[in-house]
C-alpha cells in the first residue's frame, strides 16, 4: 500500500468535496494494493445465470481470490453465509443490491433486492447497483441508483454503479457518446466508482477517463480460454488512465482462477509504463499515443466535485 495522503487532496483548480471519515476509511479498504488501482471480481453472476463457477466452492474460491491480491469481490447477500469472514480480512467485499434474471421476459430490467443498511450489517465495504440505460425499465433503475445513492450518503457507504448501454434503441453497447452519458449519468446520482463498457479504442477510452468525475473501472470482457489474450486486453486497458477492471467470467471460469486473478492483479497494480505491449492488435493505440500519467485517475482528484 503507498503512502496514506488524503484521498481528497486535489489541486486548486477546483472545489474541494469533503468526504465523511466513515466514506474514507471504507473507500480506502476497497484500494488494497495500490491507492489509484482496482482489480475487482463480481461473483454476483449465479443470480442471472445460475450456477457459473464450475463447481468450485465459492468459499474456496473467495479465499484464492483474496490471496491472489484481488482488491474486491461482489457478492449477493445470501451467498455471504457460505463464505468465511476472514477473508474479508485481506479482500474487500462489495454486496450487490440488483437483480434479474435471464428468464424474465425483460432480464435487462433490474431491480433492488437488498439495501444499504442491509449491507452494513453484513459488514460490506461498499454496494454495488446495476443500470441499462436505454432499457425498457430504465425509469426504474436509475430512480433506483439515486435512492441507493442517498442512503449511502446517509451511511457513508461507497457505491459502485454498473453502468451498461442496453435496450431497444441501443445499437451500440460500445459508442463512446452512450459510454460517457452512462458514467455521467452514475457520478451525477453519486456514485463514487463506476464500472462501464470500453469503447474498443484506446482514443477513445482515454478522453472517456480523463474527463470522468470519478474512478472508473471496465468490464473483463468476452471470455478467453487463452491467458496471454486475457492479460493482454488488460494491459490495454490500463492504458486508457482508467483506475482498473472488474473481471469475472475470465477468472472464476478460467482453467486455474487464482492464477489467472494473480496474474491480471499484478498488471492492474503495476505502473502503466510498466505494463507489457499489448497483443491485441485491433484494440492496441497507434504508434504516437502515450500512456496517461500515474497519477491520471488518482483517487483523491476522483472523489470530488468537477467544478472549475
Amino acid at each position: 500500500m503507498t503512502s496514506p495522503g488524503s484521498l481528497t487532496e486535489r489541486s486548486e483548480t477546483t472545489m474541494r468535496h469533503y468526504l465523511s471519515p466513515a466514506r474514507e476509511l471504507r473507500l480506502r479498504r476497497l484500494y488494497r494494493h495500490h491507492e489509484q488501482r482496482l482489480m475487482i471480481v463480481p461473483l454476483d453472476h449465479s443470480v442471472t445465470n445460475g450456477p457459473v463457477t464450475g463447481g468450485r466452492r465459492v468459499n474456496e474460491l473467495v479465499g484464492g481470490l483474496a490471496a491472489a491480491q484481488v482488491d474486491a469481490v461482489v457478492l449477493h447477500k445470501g451467498a455471504l453465509r457460505y463464505v468465511d469472514p476472514r477473508w474479508f480480512t485481506t479482500t474487500s467485499l462489495i454486496m450487490h443490491l440488483s437483480a434479474s434474471t435471464d428468464h424474465a421476459p425483460d432480464p435487462n430490467a433490474k431491480y433492488l433486492v437488498a439495501d444499504v443498511a442491509e449491507a452494513l450489517r453484513l459488514g460490506a465495504d461498499a454496494v454495488s447497483v446495476h443500470v441499462n440505460l436505454g432499457s425498457n425499465d430504465e425509469q426504474r433503475q436509475v430512480a433506483d441508483l439515486a435512492s441507493v445513492a442517498e442512503a449511502c450518503d446517509r451511511w457513508n457507504m461507497p457505491l459502485l454503479a454498473m453502468m451498461y448501454a442496453r435496450g431497444p434503441k441501443i445499437d451500440d453497447p460500445r459508442d463512446p457518446d452512450l459510454i460517457a452519458h452512462a458514467i455521467t449519468l452514475a457520478a451525477d446520482l453519486g456514485a463514487d466508482i463506476v464500472k462501464t463498457m470500453d469503447t474498443g479504442s484506446v482514443r477513445t477510452m482515454r478522453e472517456i477517463a480523463a474527463t470522468a468525475p470519478v474512478p472508473l473501472v471496465t468490464v473483463g470482457g468476452p471470455r478467453h480460454d487463452d491467458l496471454d489474450a486475457v492479460l493482454a486486453a488488460v494491459a490495454r486497458t490500463m492504458r486508457t488512465g482508467v483506475a482498473g477492471v472488474a473481471m469475472g467470467r475470465n477468472i472464476f471460469q478460467a482453467a486455474d482462477p487464482i492464477a489467472t486473478a494473480r496474474a491480471v492483479a499484478a498488471l492492474v497494480h503495476g505502473a502503466a509504463d510498466d505494463l507489457p505491449d499489448p497483443s491485441l492488435d485491433h484494440l492496441t493505440a497507434t504508434p504516437t499515443e502515450q500512456a496517461p500519467p500515474a497519477t491520471h485517475n488518482n483517487v483523491g482528484a476522483h472523489h470530488e466535485a468537477q467544478l472549475a
